[in-house]
């Protein structure tokens, strides 16, 4: 029998590619974690300024980056598919995920890192690998559970999954989640628009009301 689905968690999660137009939504992303969570995902605290480095220097032609938007179109969890760019290993990937604090349990990393498969197998990528914390238990399950291999050495963490190769159901399903996760940002986007138009509509009938309310006086 089929496990029920994790208490909180929604059935479909709309997952975006980024491009270079969501660097400033990535950056308040990652600027927004805490200093734990920076620990987790980096490998030590970094700062603002390293924060705004690494964002400056993500490359969109070459890396692949995926995000979560919650209905305000804040991005509350995203991650980082980098791509190996060596001769003697063209077929990588390395995967980095960070969720914000407010939204744990809902299953947004697994989800990222269903995707960040997909999305690797189908690029031609045969081996994942991830690097964290030992201490990064959620990032390892997820990990484990896949079937990566895990190899510790001291404080630290490498696990490596060998990846199946792409197959049509594996692009069509790419196609279709990808173009949910578009949809999904523009109905969030127009909603966010006339709720702005709304709030701005009822400040000037508050204003037209005080006018009165001076002009009776």
């Amino acid at each position: 029998m089929q496990s029920p689905p994790q208490v909180g968690a929604p059935l479909v999660v709309p997952i975006r590619a980024l491009g270079p137009a969501h660097r400033g939504r990535i950056e308040a992303h990652l600027l927004a974690l805490d200093e734990q969570d920076r620990y987790l995902r980096f490998g030590y605290s970094a700062s603002d300024e390293q924060i705004r480095g690494y964002v400056a220097q993500l490359d969109f032609e070459r890396d692949d980056i995926f995000g979560i938007y919650n209905r305000k179109l804040e991005m509350v969890a995203m991650a980082h598919l980098a791509f190996a760019h060596k001769p003697d290993a063209p077929t990588c990937a390395e995967f980095g995920v960070s969720v914000h604090r407010r939204v744990r349990g809902r299953g947004f990393g697994q989800r990222l890192f269903e995707r960040a498969v997909m999305h690797a197998r189908n690029e031609g990528v045969e081996l994942l690998f991830i690097h964290a914390l030992s201490e990064n238990t959620a990032m390892l399950k997820i990990a484990r559970n896949a079937g990566a291999t895990l190899e510790r050495f001291g404080g630290e963490t490498e696990a490596f999954l060998r990846l199946p190769p792409a197959t049509i159901d594996s692009r069509i399903i790419e196609l279709v989640e990808e173009q949910l996760a578009q949809t999904d940002f523009r109905l969030k986007l127009q909603a966010r628009s006339f709720w702005d138009f709304m709030a701005g509509l009822q400040e000037v009938r508050q204003g037209v009301r005080e006018n009165r309310h001076k002009s009776g006086q």
